[in-house]
């Protein structure tokens, strides 16, 4: 099998240029947004599907925002987190160089905020945003279906 490609780690972004004094918590969301995204589209892997089984669950119930998901997966999103379909998609759109959900994200949730990680890990800020990854995965299925 090919080597994993790490999308994001938490620690990357509290570990770097991240705002004095903000709380760690708020690193996780911006990607933990996408992975509750990705649960609720079924777009994940039989390997996180048996791992994460209690917190796919407690997501899906409500109790347990996608941030959550991902902090206890160890802020850590790779692609073996993801179906095939999953991981093309997200490597078309989460990539952060040249993928369009940072642009989504900032336009919907963190445009007026003093940066991204201000963000809430709230469900109406998932509620926001799920709409538009709806749209952009559906434009991405249509575009791959004619090939």
């Amino acid at each position: 099998m090919s080597e994993v490609h790490v999308f994001d780690k938490a620690k990357w972004h509290y570990e770097g240029d991240y705002p004095a004094g903000l709380d760690p918590d708020q690193a996780f969301v911006h990607t933990g947004l996408f992975l509750g995204w990705i649960i609720d589209a079924g777009l994940y892997s039989e390997e996180f599907a048996q791992d994460f089984a209690k917190e796919i669950r407690r997501f899906k119930a409500r109790k347990l925002t996608g941030p959550g998901v991902y902090r206890a997966a160890d802020g850590v999103f790779a692609d073996d987190v993801l179906s095939e379909a999953g991981r093309a998609f997200a490597l078309a759109y989460f990539e952060f160089d040249s993928g369009k959900y940072l642009n989504d994200y900032d336009k919907l949730l963190s445009s007026g905020l003093p940066s991204m990680y201000h963000v809430p890990d709230t469900w109406a800020c998932y509620d926001a945003l799920k709409p538009q990854i709806d749209k952009r995965y559906a434009a991405w299925r249509k575009k791959h279906r004619s090939r």
